[in-house]
């Protein structure tokens, strides 16, 4: 089922067609049969612009997924090669296309799609093995920003963050920029751009100069976004270390969502027959995809944990009166109506009885002691109590050896709102961490410092403080079941990265000139001059479309508080959301933590 793709006034669905539209194109090049050999990265991403029906249209019979040794036997004319252009992959392409067998008949033909890019380094690669030759066609295919919902885009590019701050490596701010110039293609051009952090202004520069180079790129469309806000991940390091609190947010937490699926512990959506105890339960996990066609997801879904088990109970009782319907249907008429009801009712049911089990499975871990304990002790920091001494609680979780990636979480949080820690409880931290988890870690410790998000203090200067009370970021009287404030999404904390935009949006940046100058990387305004003509005149009540891109990463909890100012009735701004990877706290440490291999020896 494919998700509505329209908030509001922005119609994601154009980008998609594109999408397919190219994929066509190059299907159409290798006439005849053909198997698809995937990079299996690419398989999530792929599904959500083209079904396998797409795919079989053009004579695609066969999928396998990349892996070394022969190539499995298929009846085909083609072999077609999708891959992220990554050295490590030629290697097995290489060792496919070698272990061919060249004396069957018919000879099978070879291509190759890069995504997003085609890559001189790659194909160098192929040729110094010998393999190059074997390709008929070497094309790229630019999949750059995805679109995962009406209002969400993402490059899904896993390392984007990693690159960008460890191995200053641009390229994937150039795939970002290049994404922005398709969606200008298709949407119009943005007439102003607002932009803070280093990577922000690589990528505005970049599109300015992809403008300059191709001036024929300036399409005569009304435009569809009246600005873009182009956000560093570094500006605000404290958002994704902090527990999501929203449902979709804890969902990804717990069990991480893939490309808007879920897997989840079978034992709970297993059907009990009467008279069965537990027996034969189904040990598969559970798949769910989780976008906003499904009513009741797009309901909940942003909404803090502690609001949902209500609204579960009072869509239950809706649906059960539908049902109960059935007994006062008495004429033709109104049985007639009841039956043409029914596939909605019934699928209303099951997608109750799923989030029901999912928001079982989530509650028993929110109510554990462990849980409240580590959320009692991030709100601590984040509101600023006892962030600059050796936290006990953390102390008791090393000595205990819980997962090593819950302590980094919870030690770099403290870092980020103490703005680096005093070397003497850095030093501690990592002589705990090194002699409980091994030394192989020391490379971890070293790239989350690289990454400021593990760091001394410099100036012996604390500016969160200062950052926390200008921008509002902690608010002791939230409320979770109505929410008036994006500070819900964190029972308390109101994500930085939001407050940015909501600020920009009212009343404007030069209010906080000052805390701007405090976080990392330079803010800038840029305009992009419109043809004549196509100026906006906005009607009266109108809401403007601000796209915010996230440079290293979104989490769900933030996406959350921007639907939130959406829908806010004097908002006056509506949000999309574009960003190079859906991300949590525990996937992004990981993106950024190394293992030294002990020697053989």
């Amino acid at each position: 089922m494919a998700a509505h793709l329209s908030s509001g006034r922005v119609n994601l669905t154009a980008l998609r067609e594109a999408g397919r539209r190219e994929l066509r194109e190059f299907l159409d090049k290798c006439a005849g049969s053909k198997a698809i050999v995937w990079d299996e990265y690419l398989t999530g991403p792929f599904g959500l612009i083209a079904q396998y029906s797409l795919l079989k249209e053009h004579e695609v019979e066969k999928m396998f997924t990349l892996k070394p040794g022969r190539l499995p036997q298929a009846d085909v004319k083609n072999i077609i090669f999708f891959v992220r252009p990554r050295l490590e992959l030629m290697d097995i392409i290489t060792d496919n296309v070698l272990r061919e067998d060249r004396g069957r008949s018919p000879q099978r033909d070879f291509h190759i799609l890069f995504v997003p890019r085609r890559s001189l380094l790659c194909e160098q690669w192929l040729k110094e093995q010998g393999v190059l030759g074997s390709f008929i066609h070497r094309e790229q295919y630019s999949l750059d920003l995805i679109p995962f919902d009406g209002d969400l885009l993402s490059m899904e590019s896993e390392s984007a963050f990693k690159e960008c701050y460890l191995e200053s490596d641009q390229t994937s701010l150039y795939h970002a920029a290049k994404g922005l110039m398709t969606l200008q293609a298709l949407y119009g051009t943005i007439p102003q751009i607002f932009g803070k952090g280093e990577c922000a202004r690589h990528v505005a520069n970049m599109m300015i100069r992809m403008k300059r180079e191709f001036p024929g790129s300036q399409n005569s469309i009304f435009p569809v976004f009246d600005t873009l806000l182009l956000l560093d991940r570094n500006v605000d390091l404290l958002t994704p270390l902090a527990t999501q609190l929203t449902y979709e947010g804890l969902i990804d937490e717990i069990y991480g969502i893939q490309n808007t699926y879920v897997k989840l512990p079978p034992e709970k959506f297993a059907l009990k027959k009467q008279g069965e105890g537990g027996k034969d339960l189904p040990t598969e996990p559970k798949k769910l995809q989780l976008n906003s066609a499904e009513e009741l997801y797009a309901e909940i879904r942003d909404k803090n944990f502690n609001a949902v088990g209500s609204v579960l109970s009072k869509k239950a009782k809706i649906i059960s009166a539908a049902f109960e319907e059935r007994h006062h249907a008495k004429t033709v008429g109104e049985i007639k109506q009841f039956v043409s009801q029914l596939p909605h009712m019934q699928a209303a049911r099951s997608s109750l009885a799923n989030h029901t089990s999912i928001a079982e499975l989530i509650k028993d871990i929110t109510t554990s002691e462990d849980f409240f304990d580590n959320l009692t002790v991030e709100q601590e920091f984040m509101s600023g109590i006892d962030t600059d001494k050796v936290n006990n609680y953390i102390e008791d979780c090393i000595a205990q050896k819980h997962p090593l990636i819950k302590i980094l979480r919870l030690v770099c949080l403290q870092s980020v709102c103490n703005s680096g820690l005093k070397q003497k409880v850095l030093d501690h931290y990592k002589r705990e961490i090194i002699q409980t988890y091994g030394y192989e870690h020391i490379l971890t410790l070293n790239n989350l410092e690289k990454a400021g998000l593990l760091k001394p203090q410099t100036g012996g200067r604390n500016n969160y403080p200062m950052i926390r009370k200008t921008l509002r970021l902690w608010m002791d009287d939230v409320n979770e079941q109505n929410p008036n404030d994006i500070s819900y999404v964190y029972s308390g904390y109101a994500p930085l990265s939001v407050r940015l935009a909501q600020l920009l949006a009212r009343p404007g940046w030069r209010s906080i000139e000052e805390v701007l100058k405090m976080l990392p990387g330079p803010h800038f305004e840029e305009r992009q001059q419109l043809p004549t003509g196509l100026q906006k005149k906005r009607q009266h009540g109108e809401n403007r479309v601000t796209l915010v891109f996230f440079l290293g990463g979104v989490t769900y909890a933030e996406i959350a508080a921007l639907r939130f100012l959406s829908q806010m009735e004097d908002g006056g701004t509506e949000y999309v959301i574009a960003t190079t990877k859906l991300i949590n706290g525990t996937s992004w440490i990981k993106s950024l933590m190394e293992k030294l291999e002990p020697a053989p020896f």
